[in-house]
């Protein structure tokens, strides 16, 4: 059996994107009970953007635990990185910390070749690193907070594509993270919601450019998942009840999501190409 999540979260609010895991009370739950690695990523190498912590900790985890070396890239949540690291390692993986602005093309460029360095190769992409930015109206959106969120959110997933693509083979896996709110909007979330929406189409469109080279690319679409995002997001209130609204009646932690990203990575998903999931609390959505 599985764990019974809480559907209530203690009040609690934090300052600065994208947040700290291990300010977070509770801390998220990353590792899925009872589950056991297969061998589907062994010999392989991935690069997770935003693998500090969050849905890319989980991933960064259940990557290792399938029996590949991992590169995490992230801003700068130097402890939460550690941590991850540490149960990269603990898996008997490499993990290799990248610590910089992913909205930079040369940071991204520097990464690859980081990556390259120590591994030799790049079988995995996963683009999960975003912001968001609480407003009440798209009159209070900012051209300053307008760009800072498409940089990191749109360019920044561009530009790490575009750095790694050359390095990429017949059969390996490009995985983005989109969101709900691709599909269904969110009033406090527009800008948000419409960088999403255009990883949705840039998953659609560079899926059926690399077809013909068999380099899969897919896409996860999170509901409200419990991660450093959501206390340095939303005022204390809204933390407390997030989640709530969704048909189970609570926020999904990121071992609920992670297995996504497993099976887009894996030989199983060898006919899946421009698709994506849907771990999002049993919300409807079309598209």
């Amino acid at each position: 059996m599985g764990k019974n999540h809480q559907s209530e979260f203690p009040e609690q609010h934090q300052e600065g994107q994208p947040g700290r895991e291990h300010e977070m009370r509770p801390e998220p739950d990353y590792e899925p009970p009872h589950y056991h690695g297969s061998g589907k990523l062994k010999g392989r190498t991935a690069i997770i953007t935003g693998g500090d912590s969050g849905i890319g900790r989980s991933v960064a985890l259940l990557y290792a635990r399938e029996g590949a070396d991992v590169a995490i890239v992230y801003l700068e949540e130097h402890e939460d990185a550690e941590e991850t690291k540490a149960l990269v390692e603990g898996e008997g993986k490499r993990c290799l910390l990248i610590s910089g602005d992913i909205g930079d093309k040369s940071f991204c460029e520097r990464a690859v070749k980081e990556t390259l360095d120590a591994y030799g190769r790049i079988d995995i992409l996963v683009n999960n690193a975003a912001v968001q930015f609480v407003l009440d109206s798209l009159m209070e959106i900012t051209p300053e907070s307008l760009e800072q969120t498409f940089r990191t959110n749109v360019f920044g997933m561009f530009f790490m594509t575009q750095a790694v693509l050359p390095h990429l083979k017949e059969g390996n896996s490009i995985i983005n993270t989109t969101s709900i709110t691709a599909y269904k909007g969110n009033p406090q979330l527009i800008d948000y919601s419409a960088t999403k929406g255009a990883i949705v189409a840039f998953t659609r469109a560079l899926s059926q450019s690399l077809a013909e080279k068999n380099i899969r690319v897919n896409a996860v679409a999170p509901g409200p998942i419990w991660t450093p995002l959501i206390p340095a997001t939303f005022p204390a209130d809204q933390v407390k009840e997030f989640g709530q609204s969704t048909p189970l009646g609570r926020a999904g932690q990121p071992e609920e999501v992670a297995p996504c990203y497993v099976w887009l990575a894996s030989d199983e998903a060898s006919y899946i190409t421009g698709q994506t999931l849907h771990p999002n609390g049993g919300q409807v959505v079309g598209g």
